[in-house]
């Protein structure tokens, strides 16, 4: 199976074939904060982020997500001069208010011109039965998708990077999702310190089982302004090298479900804020080598899949 010309099905395949054309993202930031953050859960946040949040390229928060909106379209335009959008809720805990607040943030993203979907960034514990009818119903009208954070299925993992809830609350939430028909990515980071290459495609084969719409992997970066970078400074750990991350991606698209909808396969960590690995910066060549390694084993996504479905 090919994917137009790649050996995956990526987010941008997708698009296509259900709108036609180029689909691009809106990074927007709705002003949320997070449990993990605010002292509900924690006052530390998860250990590899930072001020501010994951959206060091959404819009900037003091604007209306209609300026937000605006915004982002004209800094896109040079790049991808037409298209439909995706207004996607990235920074912090994107369901982490009143459902009425939650409401009226949503509705005017998708009331803006050209926006034909919605993509919200969010924790599963943070997805109480009121947030979650609310998503169900926009879902019956609208293309919609919610992205949460797992990084890792082990526990000892879990709670070195401090991410505040448990496998079961995440399983239970995919669930929950799934049957209101919402479709459900799923962020895991590769390299984590102290997980070998067995521990990371352990976690790949898990989510490829748990019938999840959509997933991003990501490398894990060493941020300036985060608590893993100071743990890094003091207590040097192993990085994951290019080639080892291009194996190791090969491996886990090779295990997931020819329909898992790959939304990213390497991270885009902010240059300024970037101490390692500096190898990531070169986003397209690590593209490149996945396709090479891909057509190297003459493999695609799904090639492997039988071995993880009867784990």
């Amino acid at each position: 199976m090919r994917w137009n010309v790649k050996r995956y099905h990526t987010l941008d395949y997708e698009m296509k074939q259900t709108f036609g054309q180029k689909i691009i993202k809106l990074s927007l930031d709705g002003g949320f904060t997070c449990p993990n953050r605010d002292g509900l859960i924690s006052d530390k946040g998860c250990i590899f982020c930072s001020e501010m949040g994951t959206g060091e390229f959404a819009g900037r928060r003091n604007l209306s997500i209609t300026e937000q909106i605006a915004q982002q379209k004209q800094m896109l335009s040079t790049k991808w001069p037409s298209g439909k959008y995706i207004a996607y809720f990235q920074n912090f805990t994107n369901t982490y208010a009143p459902v009425e607040k939650l409401q009226e943030l949503y509705l005017e993203a998708l009331s803006a011109t050209d926006i034909v979907g919605l993509a919200i960034a969010t924790r599963p514990d943070c997805l109480p039965p009121k947030v979650l009818d609310l998503l169900g119903n926009l879902a019956e009208t609208n293309y919609l998708w919610v992205e949460l954070g797992l990084q890792t299925i082990h526990k000892s993992s879990a709670t070195f990077i401090r991410r505040g809830y448990d496998l079961d609350c995440f399983i239970d939430t995919v669930n929950r999702l799934k049957e209101r028909n919402i479709r459900v990515v799923v962020h895991l980071i590769l390299g984590l310190p102290g997980e070998s290459i067995e521990d990371m495609i352990e976690t790949v084969k898990f989510i490829g089982n748990l019938g999840v719409w959509g997933v991003k992997l990501h490398l894990l970066h060493i941020l300036r302004d985060t608590d893993l970078y100071e743990y890094y400074r003091l207590n040097p750990f192993p990085l994951l090298s290019r080639e080892q991350y291009i194996s190791i991606v090969c491996d886990a698209l090779e295990l997931l479900p020819p329909a898992v909808v790959v939304h990213r396969v390497t991270g885009d960590g902010a240059k300024y804020l970037l101490e390692a690995p500096k190898w990531s910066l070169d986003k397209l060549r690590v593209l490149s080598g996945i396709d090479k390694e891909l057509a190297r084993r003459d493999s695609c996504q799904g090639s492997r899949y039988h071995e993880a479905s009867i784990m």
